[in-house]
């Protein structure tokens, strides 16, 4: 336990994820971009350029842009291979694995709290849940308590915002069970452990 503990003392949370969603309108447009450039640079840039993520305001735009690729470039190549062709369902699956292994703090919440609640059988995951996470996460991270109240919920809305772009919570945070296809649950599994462990379902991580 000390081990981990320390471990996890010394890696700050990047807390920057309320910026975009799943970006599920542009994740597949960016995967086939880089399937012909195979340069993240060059893919920001051709974004950028063509205002591919239609935001009016110039530096808005880049800032999505910018958060975009930061996450596709969590996905190895087989994945954003993959992502250019994959239904919406596993598109969705597929920019919430690259969220969590961005986010650290959005992976343990999945794992810890949305998984487990869901193997224990629970309904719902809610707003107080991730609360008492943050709290037990803040015990080794002293960046979750400089976070002002306003933030913290910013933070946690994005975080349900999140989950049920991914198709795994209901608008009343009820728990809906990931069903993965074959091929993105073989892409997960060549991790270890496995990423299945970011989702509500039974198969084994």
């Amino acid at each position: 336990m000390a081990v981990s503990s320390a471990r996890e003392q010394s890696e700050r949370y990047k807390l920057s994820f309320t910026t975009g969603r799943l970006f599920l309108q542009n994740a597949s447009l960016a995967a086939e971009i880089y399937g012909r450039l195979h340069d993240w640079r060059e893919v920001r840039e051709a974004i950028d350029s063509a205002n591919l993520l239609q935001s009016r305001a110039s530096r808005s735009a880049t800032r999505m842009g910018g958060e975009l690729i930061q996450r596709l470039q969590e996905l190895t190549d087989a994945e954003v291979s993959l992502l250019a062709v994959v239904t919406g369902e596993e598109r969705a699956q597929l920019m919430w694995v690259a969220t969590c292994r961005r986010y650290s703090l959005i992976g343990e919440f999945a794992e810890e709290v949305l998984r487990e609640r869901f193997l224990q059988l629970a309904a719902d995951v809610l707003p107080e849940h991730f609360d008492s996470f943050i709290r037990g996460k803040a015990l080794w991270h002293d960046e979750l308590g400089e976070v002002t109240s306003k933030t913290m919920q910013k933070l946690r809305s994005t975080v349900f915002l999140l989950m049920r772009d991914a198709g795994l919570t209901g608008d009343d945070g009820r728990i809906i069970p990931a069903v993965l296809s074959r091929r993105v649950r073989d892409e997960l599994a060549k991790r270890t452990p496995s990423d299945v462990r970011f989702f509500p379902t039974r198969e084994a991580a």
